[in-house]
């Protein structure tokens, strides 16, 4: 099984407009949630708070950088800025299940516990679920790598 690991060195490949990029996105989410919850409530707002506020940004910034990528050695690179987003639209999406399990945990007992232990309980929640989700995705066939590496990854 492949480990997770963190690339600092995608921190300074990034311009400052498109960090200016994901924090007006991440605005944009907060305000569209603060907005459902005003309408219907503070239960539908909060699902929504929940959608990573930056993934719309991220995902096109990750798209426009495999596609210069690709231009420096002279080849087109959408297909490859394409499967690029979408692998991490997946790890965006197993972080989303472990969401719901760090959302339902904090709904079913914050009220009567105490919220300093049951937040990092939630989190703990959350990380299991997005782990274990990972590991066994990790572990199925790979086709979007495997078609990155026919590209020349």
């Amino acid at each position: 099984m492949k480990r997770i690991e963190v690339n600092l060195s995608s921190l300074r490949e990034t311009a400052p407009h498109e960090f200016a990029v994901r924090f007006f996105f991440g605005g944009l989410c907060t305000v569209a949630a603060g907005l459902m919850a005003k309408r219907f409530g503070p239960g539908v707002g909060g699902l929504f708070l929940a959608f990573p506020a930056i993934f719309p940004a991220s995902a096109s910034l990750i798209e426009s950088h495999e596609r210069k990528r690709k231009a420096k050695i002279g080849s087109d690179g959408r297909n490859r800025g394409r499967l690029a987003a979408s692998l991490d639209a997946r790890g965006a999406a197993l972080g989303c299940v472990g969401l719901v399990g760090f959302a339902f945990v904090l709904w079913r007992w914050v009220g009567g516990h105490n919220a300093w232990l049951m937040i990092p309980g939630a989190a703990m929640v959350w990380l299991v679920i997005a782990y274990t989700l990972w590991a066994i995705r990790a572990n199925r066939p790979k086709r979007t790598v495997q078609a990155l590496r026919k590209m020349g990854s």
